[in-house]
């Protein structure tokens, strides 16, 4: 008989998850939530209006990619010019604010996942 209590292996987490399009949760602000695993969540920006948001913080890194519009991102006193093909980066704990210049459709990934824990009410 064979003593396995030392070397316990953890098998590796094999969940496959679908979000529906049709089906998928919206964030206070308007966000589409999309698939979330343990470590990264992806959501929807959606035909976002012109407005200036107020400079904030947060505790997860953000990656965004534009699909369609345009926006300036303001982070740490720079200034980015977002348009559809770019894609930026936000470090977890940098102030940053949105400028939306024409009707903005992004999809981000957060890590750790936005919307748990209460990451977003701040």
């Amino acid at each position: 008989m064979t003593d396995t209590s030392a070397t316990d292996v953890t098998k590796p987490d094999t969940t496959v998850t679908k979000v529906s399009g049709a089906h998928s949760p919206h964030g206070p602000e308007g966000e589409v939530y999309l698939a979330s695993g343990k470590h990264l969540s992806m959501r929807l920006w959606r035909a976002e209006n012109p407005t200036e948001g107020e400079p904030r913080r947060r505790d997860y890194e953000t990656v965004g990619y534009v699909v369609a519009g345009r926006a300036e991102l303001v982070t740490e006193g720079q200034t980015v010019r977002l348009e559809p093909g770019d894609s930026w980066v936000v470090p977890a704990g940098a102030e940053h604010s949105y400028r939306i210049l024409e009707a903005f459709t992004a999809v981000e990934a957060t890590s750790p996942p936005a919307q748990v824990h209460g990451r977003d009410d701040a």
